[in-house]
């Protein structure tokens, strides 16, 4: 399938949405769970598995996040590299990351056009992408 704007970002139903669901289950049963044994010998354990299930929140945030990161890291690098080889200087600093990774979309021949109209309209990723006439596929980021 060929990618574009409009089917570009990936949803992994069992990431996305099946283990956030369950993540929201599992927390509102607990906290359930918590409040019904407040009074009872069974608070302490009710209170572990409500922590368990905090720490397994944050746990898959920053599972998600610290990779996105990484993957950020090289996109910068990757369109730094674009944009010095174009242009012989270096991708200006002014630029977000919101914006340099849209920009990753664009075709050699349309990248060096939209990184100024992108600086000089403080355009955001989203306009950046629909503004994309030759769309540059990227199969890696996830």
């Amino acid at each position: 399938m060929e990618q574009n704007f409009k089917n570009h970002s990936r949803i992994v139903k069992p990431y996305h949405v099946l283990l956030f669901l369950l993540l929201i289950a599992g927390l509102i049963g607990s906290v359930i769970n918590l409040t019904m044994s407040y009074n009872t010998d069974h608070v302490y354990s009710a209170s572990l598995v409500l922590l368990l299930f905090l720490i397994c929140l944050l746990m898959t945030w920053y599972i998600r996040a610290f990779p996105l990161k990484a993957q950020d890291r090289a996109i910068r690098a990757e369109e730094s590299l674009r944009h010095y080889i174009m242009t012989g200087k270096a991708l200006p600093q002014s630029l977000r990351m919101e914006q340099i990774i849209a920009l990753r979309f664009a075709s050699d021949a349309e990248f060096v056009k939209l990184t100024e109209r992108s600086l000089h309209e403080n355009l955001s990723g989203g306009e950046i992408k629909m503004a994309i006439e030759n769309w540059k596929p990227d199969y890696d980021r996830v």
